[in-house]
């Protein structure tokens, strides 16, 4: 885990270092070209293995390397006449025209390969990988695929060639540290450059427009526990940004796989939760399962194309991230879904104009259009696990009260998560809650009866890191690691309807419909908590004003005997 591996932070540290002494100083435009080049190491890497592993088995293999490409040749340098420098001098024109032919014939794409170009002097190397192996990446999956059409306006933008050879260097380095990580600690070589990519796009978990922020990622694992997505649902994130909650399900999955197939090789990861080695049972049918089944929208094609590569890093090659507005006119995925999980734009407005007509709330807000977006998306009995602000719990206005009535009344809303306002700390200190329900009436269909009996709520106190800025993991006696309350939510969610959940002055009960309705469907846990008080007797003012004269007398008393002594 790269919270105990300080040298691999270190590392990763150094990388963004030079890319901001490089001259690259915006985070979001580092990520990308960090992210391309990890890339064409990871695809060598991989490649490498699959070589391996089929010429063990004696099977047929046929590398993405195979073939050939055609070169960029830069026809400046090739000149007639005499001279000196990098320029290519020809005395006569059909020496100049036969050099340029055979520059230009094809060569073998094994060249493009991270192997082959890493160790090329300065200039050699940028122009091979911005001429060659970059056009080559961009193309990797086809014509077709959702990654080649968002990486079609994907730019290369290192012109440093030092800057170049730095960062292949320390990528080098890098992977070097993941792979002496991964053989000491025994967790797969995938799983730990899947963290380390994670925590490269944590760099970029800064506040965007329309109030956008990265999930952590322990919550994106509680709400995996919650939602428990399996194999063969159909899971979607209609505002997936890095494709974070994609990744949580998909790890969910295969970690679930594992428990079943081989328990004996889940691990406790560092938020104390299970978790499988992903290559144990990433078949190519369970892959397959995958690629068509996790599916996710954006309306940033930056961020489409950093959840599109976050997705390939992990092992799915052809993930399934495409740039739509999913509250627009355009999108029409109604009831398709069976599982969603989401952390929605907040405070964000969209022109009344451009909100699709399946939308009846009476709002532009897209916190309350994502929620009822996600109810469209369900299928019957289907569920969902979302991260909402604290003001659609309470807010009085008429589309805040619709929302939570369409949550309450026509899905079961099975939980209430309050999560403190240090979560998304140091980037927001915004007070958040997770909402879980499961869709029990399509929106055309006649409410004989409201979908929730009951709903369970939970005051969550610790999520197991540092309420502040620094948001360090929280520790106990003996260096142990403290996971908060994120254990006990997913015992008791899970238990909620065996236990007794009547007792108001704990942190977790819950609340029957009549109640919550009286409320105007307020859902803010302080609104039905009843913390215990002691009685307090509240004396008579002028006898207690009495009490204190007569106090004073007696302190004076003492103090003039107390003179005397002394004196």
């Amino acid at each position: 885990m790269l919270q105990s591996n300080a040298k691999l932070k270190s590392l990763i540290d150094e990388l963004w270092n030079q890319f901001w002494s490089g001259g690259i100083s915006n985070p979001l435009t580092a990520i990308q070209q960090i992210t391309y080049m990890i890339f064409m190491k990871r695809l060598d890497d991989l490649e490498a293995k699959r070589e391996r592993d089929a010429e063990w088995n004696n099977e047929e293999f046929k590398s993405r390397f195979s073939g050939t490409y055609n070169p960029y040749v830069d026809e400046s340098n090739y000149k007639l006449g005499k001279g000196e420098g990098g320029t290519f001098w020809f005395e006569e024109q059909e020496q100049l025209d036969k050099a340029l032919e055979e520059a230009r014939k094809p060569r073998p794409a094994e060249e493009l390969r991270w192997s082959y170009f890493s160790n090329f002097p300065a200039d050699k190397m940028l122009n091979h990988v911005r001429f060659n192996v970059f056009p080559f990446l961009k193309q990797l999956n086809g014509g077709t695929s959702p990654f080649t059409k968002h990486m079609a306006n994907a730019v290369f933008v290192i012109e440093k060639p030092s800057l170049l050879v730095e960062a292949v260097k320390k990528i080098e380095q890098i992977f070097i540290e993941i792979q002496r990580d991964a053989e000491e600690g025994g967790q797969a070589f995938q799983d730990i450059q899947g963290d380390v990519y994670e925590m490269l796009l944590s760099e970029i978990a800064t506040a965007g427009k329309n109030g956008q922020f990265r999930t952590p990622r322990h919550i994106i694992k509680l709400m995996a526990e919650l939602i428990e997505p399996k194999l063969g649902e159909k899971i979607c994130d209609p505002a997936c940004g890095t494709a974070g909650f994609l990744l949580g399900a998909y790890q969910y999955i295969l970690s679930d796989l594992v428990r079943k197939k081989a328990p004996e090789k889940l691990i406790t990861d560092e938020d104390g939760f299970e978790r499988g080695t992903i290559s144990s049972v990433l078949t190519e049918d369970v892959k397959k399962q995958l690629e068509n089944d996790l599916i996710g929208f954006d309306i940033d094609s930056s961020m489409v194309r950093l959840g599109l590569m976050n997705l390939m890093m992990h092992g799915i090659d052809n993930p399934n991230i495409d740039y739509t507005d999913t509250l627009s006119k355009k999108y029409n995925q109604d009831a398709e879904y069976d599982v969603i999980m989401a952390n929605p734009p907040f405070s964000g407005n969209i022109d009344k104009g451009d909100i699709n007509t399946s939308l009846k709330l009476p709002t532009t807000r897209t916190e309350l259009l994502f929620l009822e977006r996600i109810y469209n998306m369900l299928r019957k009995g289907k569920r969902a696990a979302v991260i909402i602000p604290q003001g659609v719990l309470s807010g009085t206005a008429k589309a805040f009260v619709e929302t939570r009535k369409i949550l309450i009344e026509r899905c079961q809303l099975e939980g209430v998560i309050a999560l403190p306002s240090g979560v998304f700390k140091p980037y927001a200190g915004v007070s958040t809650a997770i909402l879980i329900f499961t869709k029990v009436y399509n929106p055309d269909d006649s409410l004989t009866e409201p979908a929730t009996q009951k709903t369970w709520f939970y005051d969550m106190e610790k999520d197991g890191y540092e309420l502040n800025d620094k948001r360090a993991p929280l520790m106990k006696e003996g260096r142990l690691r403290d996971y908060g309350d994120l254990q006990d939510i997913v015992h008791r969610y899970k238990n909620r309807n065996s236990e007794d959940n009547t007792d108001r002055t704990l942190k977790h009960f819950s609340v029957p419909f009549e109640e919550i309705k009286s409320m105007d469907y307020d859902l803010t846990f302080q609104k039905y908590n009843k913390d215990f008080h002691e009685e307090v007797i509240v004396k008579d003012p002028v006898k207690l004003f009495e009490n204190l004269e007569s106090m004073e007398e007696n302190i004076q008393k003492e103090l003039k005997t107390l003179k005397e002594m002394i004196g």
